[in-house]
């Protein structure tokens, strides 16, 4: 399970996203159906061992505190990608138990259990080097390689989300795959903790092929994927348009991702008290019900001048957005 920052929703919710983006989820909910100290998922580096160094600030997963609604969270978009350089070793071993990592996906069918990952892991690196956010429709498991677009049938309800595979777990061999906070709402297996499941690889070009969007679509070609059907709402994945501060600043820039609320209203106030404080801009990128605050663009030589600002401003932790 896993999980990055909850709802503030008005003024009200500003100091509680502090406390959280602090790491300090004091309330520990146990997710119901789940181990008390579960197999992280996003402990699995690169190089297939469990992490050691104790960097979860919490000890146990646990429900978001204020989840914002994530009913109209979006499918993943499969579109054809390289593998990611890490997470794809084709052997690893957690706990003593050695794994193997298929070649592809194709044809990668199974019926098993889903769990899902919360707030301990949000905002923390998964196994291909990526940021968990609990909020999108991701999911880990143990042998499809990284990144896959699967979709997940609940053989309970018969709903079904596509998701992008880009973690390692879950750990317990009665369990196929794990599922973000978001798919596993969508698919009504968030009280339970667990639930029986169908997996079925995607193949991103046949998919891409099937709605005429061709099969040129890839991560380094966006546009192949969206000519079709361009999203109303910029993504930090797909912005709508390229700023004439972004051009300037080049390919080596990044932003600074400090909150992810449900309320549009309290990001933008948000925005608008730190583009008095700090020296960057600050842009809101919304996606469905969730709204992302972040800081940038920022070059890499600005990057701890930027941290400490927003340190100063009662924002010590951060995630990188590309």
């Amino acid at each position: 399970m896993k999980t990055w920052l909850s709802d503030a929703r008005g003024v009200g919710g500003v100091m509680a996203i502090v406390a959280l983006v602090s790491g300090c989820a004091s309330q520990e909910v146990q997710q119901p159906g789940a181990d008390p100290d579960p197999a992280p998922s996003a402990s699995i580096p690169s190089s297939g061992g469990i992490s050691t160094d104790g960097r979860y600030a919490m000890s146990g997963d646990a429900y978001p505190l204020e989840p914002p609604d994530v009913s109209k969270v979006p499918d993943a978009e499969p579109r054809v990608e390289p593998l990611s350089r890490a997470g794809n070793r084709s052997t690893y071993e957690v706990w003593g138990k050695t794994y193997h990592v298929l070649p592809d996906a194709k044809g990668y069918a199974r019926q098993g259990t889903a769990s899902w990952y919360g707030e301990k892991f949000h905002g923390y690196a998964t196994s291909n080097g990526e940021i968990y956010d609990m909020y999108k429709m991701s999911a880990a498991h143990r042998s499809l390689p990284l990144p896959t677009f699967a979709r997940v049938t609940s053989l309970n309800s018969g709903q079904s989300v596509i998701v992008r595979v880009n973690d390692r777990g879950p750990f317990h061999s009665d369990r196929e795959i794990d599922l973000s906070y978001a798919a596993a709402a969508r698919l009504g297996i968030l009280d339970h903790g667990t639930g029986p499941v169908r997996v079925e690889a995607i193949d991103p070009a046949q998919w891409l092929a099937e709605r005429g969007r061709g099969e040129g679509a890839t991560e380094a070609n966006p546009a192949a994927v969206t000519q079709a059907a361009a999203p109303s709402v910029a993504s930090p994945r797909q912005p709508a348009a390229q700023s004439t501060e972004e051009r300037d600043m080049g390919d080596g820039a990044i932003y600074l991702q400090i909150a992810a609320l449900g309320s549009v209203e309290g990001a933008q106030q948000l925005q608008r008290r730190l583009e008095g404080e700090l020296a960057h801009s600050v842009r809101v990128m919304s996606d469905a019900e969730v709204h992302r605050v972040q800081v940038g663009p920022v070059m890499p030589a600005q990057e701890t001048q930027a941290r400490d600002e927003l340190r100063q401003a009662g924002f010590p932790q951060v995630f990188v957005v590309r």
